[in-house]
C-alpha cells in the first residue's frame, strides 16, 4: 500500500540544529508507518508574529510554501503555527485537506470541557489568538490567556529553558484553572510542545499539544476522506501563484 504524504509547514525558515527540534513534536510512536511526514521551513525571513506586520509576513510565507503541496503529490497539508496562517488562503487554492493547530486545538478544548485556557510565552502573541478565536466564533468558550513574558526563540525553542520556563508555564496554569475557571490549557505555539509532557503530567486538567492535535486530525480527515467544504473556501476562477514567488 502507497503511504498517504502530510505536509507540515513550519512558519519560518529552519536552520539544520532547529530541525530536529521541529520534527521531535511527532515522535515514532506519534507517526503511523503508512503515513509519511515531510517538514519544511516557510519563507527567508524569521519573524516572531511579534505584530500585525509580522503576521502578513508568516501568512505570505506559509502560503508560499503550501501552494505546490497538491501538484507535489501531498495528500494533506498541516500548518504548524497556532497563527493558522494561510489556512483559509491554501483551503481555497488546494483541493487536499489543509488543517491548522489553533482551530484544531481550540475546537477539540471546546469538546473536552466548559472552559480553556491558552497558555502563551508573550503578550504579543494575543492579536493572533484573539483573531482566530473570533473566527471561529468561540469567544464565549475562552476562560482566559495567560502569558509568562519570555521572549519565544524560534531557533532553540525551549531547549536550555526548561528549568525556568517549565515552572513559570506551570504556575500560570494553574492560576488559568484555580482562578479563571479553565478546564482545558492549549499550549499558545507549536514551538512550546517540548513543555507539553511536563505540564500534562502535573496539572489537574487536560493539555493539548496543539501542533499533534492539528497532525492527528489530518489522519482523521485521511482515514475518512474528508476535506474542507469548497463551498466555504472557493477555488480562484485563474490561478497567480506568481505573485507568492
Amino acid at each position: 500500500m502507497q503511504k498517504k504524504r502530510v505536509k507540515m509547514i513550519f512558519p519560518v525558515p529552519m536552520s539544520e540544529a532547529t530541525r530536529p527540534l521541529v520534527e521531535s513534536q511527532l515522535p515514532p510512536g506519534i507517526q503511523r508507518p503508512d503515513i509519511e511526514v515531510a517538514f519544511v521551513g516557510a519563507g527567508s525571513t524569521i519573524t516572531l508574529a511579534d505584530s500585525y506586520y509580522d503576521m502578513a509576513l508568516m501568512e505570505l510565507s506559509v502560503i508560499q510554501a503550501g501552494l505546490q503541496a497538491e501538484a507535489e503529490g501531498f495528500d494533506a497539508v498541516c500548518i504548524n503555527t497556532v497563527s493558522d496562517s494561510g489556512l483559509a488562503a491554501l483551503r481555497s487554492r488546494l483541493s487536499i485537506p489543509v488543517l491548522s493547530p489553533g482551530q484544531s486545538a481550540f475546537h477539540l478544548a471546546s469538546m473536552m470541557g466548559h472552559k480553556f485556557s491558552i497558555l502563551t510565552m508573550w503578550e504579543r502573541w494575543l492579536p493572533l489568538y484573539r483573531k482566530g478565536l473570533k473566527e471561529y466564533g468561540l469567544e464565549s468558550r475562552l476562560a482566559s490567556i495567560r502569558s509568562i513574558e519570555v521572549r519565544p526563540d524560534t531557533e532553540a525553542l525551549l531547549a536550555g529553558k526548561e528549568d525556568v520556563v517549565f515552572a513559570r508555564l506551570e504556575a500560570a496554569a494553574r492560576l488559568a484553572i484555580e482562578e479563571d475557571g479553565a478546564d482545558v490549557i492549549v499550549l499558545g505555539s507549536t514551538t512550546m510542545h517540548q513543555s507539553h509532557a511536563w505540564l500534562a503530567e502535573r496539572l489537574p486538567v487536560p493539555v493539548l499539544n496543539p501542533g499533534v492535535v492539528a497532525y492527528k486530525l489530518c489522519e482523521l480527515f485521511l482515514d475518512l476522506g474528508l476535506c474542507h467544504s469548497k463551498k466555504a473556501y472557493p477555488s480562484p476562477e485563474s490561478l497567480k501563484d506568481g505573485a507568492f514567488m
